[in-house]
């Protein structure tokens, strides 16, 4: 299942999420019409992606929510715990410590760092805040796969550099910068200010009195 297209593999996040939102109602099936109404998109398009994993459901019938659910858990890799070290105890990371999500998906919060003086040394839900120059020394001893960057723009590639020799396989980047990494490793970016762009354009659109 390695050639499976990138905005499929963004949409089976979403499929997984409305799936355990019908379980805990206790919904036993769902149709491909009720998953495309949940997340505007053609119920023909929800089949094909769902085809990836093999399992079409039943004409007339639909999938049965909590297996789907399971087969999607399992391609995702959710149920694996991951470790993830974050980079930049800001407001943003402050956020992100406090998200109770994370679990859901595999992803356990372990490690946090700043090169801010008064900052390490402190806890914040239950994690100590680690001196940025121990980072790579850090994540190596520790085996941690994912690193997460809060960082201001001009620190996130020395960080990232950091992170890299620290072993980590995957980068989740916020800062606002195009980060540079080996071929071998993993980066999404969540640039905020792109995404306010769009949301910036969108909204222009649709007010063209107001341009």
């Amino acid at each position: 299942m390695s050639d499976i297209p990138t905005p499929t593999l963004k949409r089976l996040p979403m499929y997984y999420r409305e799936l355990v939102r019908a379980m805990q109602v206790g919904k036993h099936k769902i149709s491909s019409t009720e998953l495309g109404i949940l997340l505007e998109i053609p119920s023909t398009q929800v089949r094909k992606d769902l085809g990836y994993l093999a399992d079409q459901g039943r004409p007339g019938v639909g999938y049965d929510v909590k297996r789907l659910a399971a087969t999607l858990e399992h391609f995702l890799a959710l149920s694996q715990p991951k470790k993830a070290a974050l980079a930049g105890v800001g407001n943003l990371a402050n956020a992100l410590i406090h998200f109770p999500g994370f679990q859901q998906y595999g992803l356990h919060l372990t490690m946090l760092f700043d090169n801010d003086p008064a900052k390490i040394g402190n806890q914040i839900a239950g994690l100590t805040i680690h001196a940025i120059s121990d980072l790579a020394d850090m994540l190596m001893a520790n085996k941690i796969p994912i690193g997460i960057i809060t960082t201001p723009t001009e620190a996130a590639q020395q960080v990232t550099d950091l992170m890299v020799a620290g072993g980590v396989q995957s980068i989740w980047n916020f800062a606002p910068i195009t980060l540079k990494v080996p071929e071998s490793i993993f980066v999404v970016n969540q640039d905020l200010s792109v995404e306010l762009a769009i949301l910036s354009y969108r909204t222009a659109q649709n007010n063209p009195s107001n341009q």
